[in-house]
């Protein structure tokens, strides 16, 4: 059964977590249909496909109006939905984007100046970390906690905020 069908059945109210699921379960099928779709893409003479390009490719149209849709709710949702401190999902979603990206930035720094460089000769020039390591590293952990926390608080939301009509 596609997931088309399985969303027009479930018209109850969905959690946005549970869309979200949906999203990527979605996002999965249409993956699945496109691998399916190259292995039937040819045939050699005479032979047929194992499976039908037509009948593939209508579901693959139906799984994306489906995304599309789904897609839609959910941002909307992002948008209108607020935390306990008046943040929108969507700034909360960018704010954890952000981190993730500084937080990488400076743990892929720290490792190079946490590396030690070998002297085979008092004679050669020390090489030195231009950061004080051990301090920068409890700035990286703070931001990893950050991360947490606000991963934490967006599945809480996510949980309990119903999505919103499309």
């Amino acid at each position: 059964m596609s997931a088309f069908y399985l969303l027009k059945s479930e018209v109850r109210k969905m959690k946005l977590a549970e869309a979200l699921n949906l999203r990527a379960d979605l996002q999965r099928r249409i993956q699945q249909l496109k691998n399916r779709l190259i292995n039937n893409a040819k045939v050699q003479e005479g032979d047929q496909p194992a499976e039908s390009p037509e009948e593939l490719l209508v579901e693959l149209e139906e799984c994306c109006k489906e995304l599309e849709s789904i897609m839609v709710r959910i941002n909307l949702t992002n948008a209108s939905a607020r935390n306990k401190d008046g943040k929108s999902i969507t700034e909360l979603i960018a704010a954890k984007d952000c981190l993730v990206l500084k937080l990488a930035v400076v743990r892929d720094f720290l490792e190079n100046a946490s590396k030690k460089v070998d002297r085979y000769a008092h004679k050669e020039i020390r090489v030195l970390s231009s950061v004080n390591v051990r301090e920068m590293q409890k700035q990286a952990d703070a931001m990893a906690k950050e991360l947490r926390q606000i991963d934490t608080e967006l599945q809480q939301i996510n949980w309990n905020t119903d999505l919103a009509e499309g």
